[in-house]
């Protein structure tokens, strides 16, 4: 019998290892992941620095212990280059594999911006557990009080930004919008998080971007020029401008993509047996709208789906509301985005209730849609989600 194959060893790969075996012991199991197979979660990466926690700390299970955990075989180290959908096999720079069936978790990759200069390429990203690595060595080198600058003050660089300031690090934030976080949350929480950030001694670089960086003269420092005219020095610069999921494998292997790979309700391909999920799909949301959703609670969500459709029923992944939290110790925040098409013709409204900043967002039918609140709590959190789960019932 022909393995089910899951590439990609990250948090949606495993999660689907995990639900699949639950409710199938015994069916072969393939894992390929391009990296060495250890499991840890993606999300610490963007504050685990105060914390003082190395790369290996943040490892919770070896690749070996994993491979028992799910009783799958494990390949390590090995690149997908294509699945053949006539053949039923996945290529790789290792051999061919044959397939029952396949799901894909290849996750995302950093966005790299054009920058001019002749430091540019010293830029560097922290997507993986090798990035953190490499992030703290560079620190290290340095030493106390880095002179650290974030391009990007969204999700990732403000837990990025909080992080290394709390560290006692000199950060400076820069964004080409005018507050931070604001793709994802309402303006008075963006407000709210940008004092916060101040008076954590972060340097706020807003409505500007990085026109070049160059190596300073006589010096191992670098200068960001901005397009605003000012000149930023720093030892490190992070760029956390976003993720691209990766399509060069599904592209290769014909299948439908957009700005993800292109799934149906089910987590179901362009071709058939071929799934995907996580951070390298797109998701079907309602009748002509897909849409990528880079957080944890739609991959577990959709990891669950997925793997009873492997084994017991085709199931559809139910997507329901579910709050991003933003890791700011100084001002943590929880949203739940409302949809796309809402924003259009929507409105949020905001009050203080019990010292907490809450913004509610109504659509054009005047029906709770989506939700912000700052400082946030479990509490708060299950009240709001109790509130909008009346205004989405049938």
């Amino acid at each position: 019998m022909s393995p089910i194959v899951i590439i990609g060893s990250g948090l949606a790969g495993y999660t689907v290892a995990r639900e699949f075996r639950k409710l199938d012991k015994t069916s072969p199991l393939l894992i390929i992941t391009a990296d060495d197979g250890g499991f840890y979660s993606k999300p610490m990466l963007s504050n685990a620095y105060a914390q003082n926690k190395q790369a290996k700390d943040l490892t919770s299970q070896t690749a070996e212990q994993m491979a028992a955990q799910v009783n799958a075989s494990l390949l390590t180290r090995t690149k997908v280059d294509h699945i053949d959908t006539v053949t039923n096999k996945v290529v790789t720079n290792a051999g061919n594999f044959e397939y029952s069936k396949v799901v894909i978790a290849l996750g995302a990759q950093a966005i790299r911006l054009p920058i001019e200069g002749n430091a540019a390429t010293q830029v560097i990203s922290v997507n993986h557990l090798d990035d953190y690595a490499i992030f703290r060595k560079k620190i290290a080198a340095v030493g106390a009080s880095a002179r650290i600058t974030i391009l990007g003050a969204g999700l990732i660089g403000c837990e990025f930004a909080d992080d290394l300031a709390g560290a006692g690090h000199e950060v400076t934030l820069v964004d080409p919008n005018p507050l931070p976080l604001a793709a994802l949350a309402p303006q008075a929480i963006s407000l709210g998080l940008q004092d916060a950030l101040l008076k954590r001694g972060i340097a706020l670089q807003l409505s500007t971007t990085a026109s070049s960086i160059h190596q300073a003269p006589d010096s191992d420092a670098l200068q960001v020029t901005l397009a605003n005219g000012s000149l930023v020095h720093a030892d490190l610069i992070l760029s956390a401008v976003g993720l691209r999921p990766k399509l060069r494998m599904a592209t290769a292997s014909g299948l439908h993509t957009d700005r993800g790979i292109l799934i149906n309700a089910h987590g179901e391909t362009s071709a058939a047996n071929i799934y995907a999920l996580g951070d390298c799909a797109q998701y079907h949301i309602t009748v002509g709208v897909q849409q990528v959703l880079p957080y944890i609670a739609p991959l577990m969500v959709a990891a669950r789906a997925i793997a009873r459709s492997l084994t017991v029923e085709r199931t559809a992944i139910d997507l329901r509301p579910s709050p991003v939290i933003v890791k700011t110790p100084s001002f943590p925040v929880a949203v739940v985005p409302p949809g796309i098409k809402d924003l259009a013709a929507g409105r949020w409204e905001t009050e203080l209730n019990e010292g907490a900043t809450i913004s509610r967002f109504f659509d054009a039918n005047n029906r709770l849609s989506g939700f912000a609140v700052a400082p946030q709590d479990a509490r708060l959190r299950a009240r709001l989600l109790a509130e909008l789960a009346e205004f989405t019932k049938v």
